[in-house]
């Protein structure tokens, strides 16, 4: 087995995830905090369609993705257009893919942070002065900080293993966009199986340790 070829996946994977698990960060804390606190005629349907990736199949994922970022639709044209290359079959289109699945996950354990702060000490800094800002920065953001870290890093965990949206999008180049998840696929195809349970060994590892910490985090 050659370490390079051993090794290439698992970089990109970790680099993926990192990247789409920061986006998929911001992105979740804003929507559920807001998602937490507002209220509106359709806010069961806004938050049905927030979740919907989560029981998607990855494929359909992908699909739907090749479709609005291929070099077809108008931001495949003006993304091309404005770096000169498409934007499929790219890292950038794999760490879209894996932010997309990931979001549900940590979108749905933010909410549960936020939800269980207690809204009177939000509403005592409100009354005496605090802004909006000042009431997160201050009151809501450290009394549900376990769980937004705990979000974080099952994001992290779902990116790292998305297999079907990232093939669809980002296709399977060694070096480029080649993933853990994608990379055992080919060795079992191609009957190495040695350098497959190698791979799969590594993605249970990584899998394991991120579990532990998002359960020591979501503890009280």
């Amino acid at each position: 087995m050659n370490w390079n070829e051993f090794i290439a996946p698992i970089i990109i994977s970790i680099k993926i995830s990192v990247a789409a698990s920061i986006l998929v960060f911001f992105l979740s804390m804003m929507l559920a905090w807001w998602m937490a606190r507002a209220r509106f005629t359709f806010k069961n349907i806004v938050e049905t369609l927030l979740l919907l990736p989560l029981v998607l199949p990855p494929t359909v994922i992908g699909f739907i993705l090749l479709v609005v970022l291929g070099r077809r639709s108008w931001v495949g044209i003006a993304y091309e257009k404005l770096f000169s290359a498409p934007i499929v079959f790219t890292l950038g289109a794999a760490i879209i893919a894996a932010a997309v699945v990931a979001f549900p996950l940590a979108y749905r354990t933010m909410r549960a942070g936020f939800e269980g702060v207690d809204h009177e000490l939000e509403d005592s800094a409100r009354a005496l002065g605090a802004s909006e800002w000042q009431v997160f920065r201050y009151i809501t953001a450290p009394l549900a900080v376990r769980t937004l870290t705990a979000g974080y890093i099952l994001g992290f965990a779902r990116g790292l293993g998305e297999f079907g949206a990232t093939l669809m999008i980002a296709g399977n180049i060694p070096g480029q966009t080649q993933t853990i998840a994608t990379a055992i696929y080919i060795a079992v195809d191609s009957d190495r199986m040695q350098l497959a349970w190698a791979w799969a060994g590594a993605m249970i590892l990584i899998s394991f340790i991120m579990l532990m910490l998002a359960n020591r985090f979501s503890k009280d």
